[in-house]
């Protein structure tokens, strides 16, 4: 990790949500909370006993059709891309993520919703740096039952490249 001369920023104050799951169809109301420096994002379910959390780190990840699903301790939060692309979107390093649900309000399918929530609550600088991780060798993965293959190579800047095979058509 490299500490760059960026300061960690996380929300200004909470703001909330409401709408209904895209696969659960439940209602939710989904809350933005400012998190202390170095926190990250997490997910708390304020609907269950314990407020049980769950943080949006990939080690969670335990699907990833029709959505990005994390599962902690058997406890679920379903299609959260959206929510977290947002975040990511707007450079907010820390943010605690309250739902009532198992999963985000789909709103209209987008992050617009989300990052026009989270920019109304503004945003704040924090003391702590932004890490960065540094890629500094070819690293490779193919999964071999589905064929997803991905590759990351060092670059002075920040590119993605992405390629679409869905082999032969005959």
């Amino acid at each position: 990790m490299t500490s760059l001369d960026i300061k960690q920023k996380t929300i200004a104050k909470e703001v909330s949500l409401s709408g209904v799951g895209l696969h659960t169809g439940k209602s939710v109301t989904m809350t933005f909370k400012p998190a202390p420096e170095n926190y990250g994002y997490s997910f708390i379910r304020v609907d269950l006993e314990g407020k049980p959390l769950i943080e949006a780190d990939a080690n969670y990840v335990v699907t990833t059709q029709r959505g990005t699903n994390l599962e902690k301790h058997g406890v679920t939060i379903n299609t959260s891309e959206h929510v977290l692309a947002a975040l990511v979107g707007l450079g907010i390093d820390n943010c605690i993520i309250e739902l009532d649900a198992s999963e985000p309000p789909i709103m209209d399918g987008s992050s617009k919703f989300f990052i026009e929530k989270l920019e109304l609550a503004g945003f704040r600088e924090q003391e702590a740096f932004v890490e960065e991780y540094v890629v500094k060798d070819i690293i490779t993965y193919k999964d071999e039952k589905t064929g997803s293959e991905i590759i990351v190579m060092p670059s002075d800047n920040y590119q993605l490249t992405t390629m679409v095979d869905f082999g032969p058509t005959y």
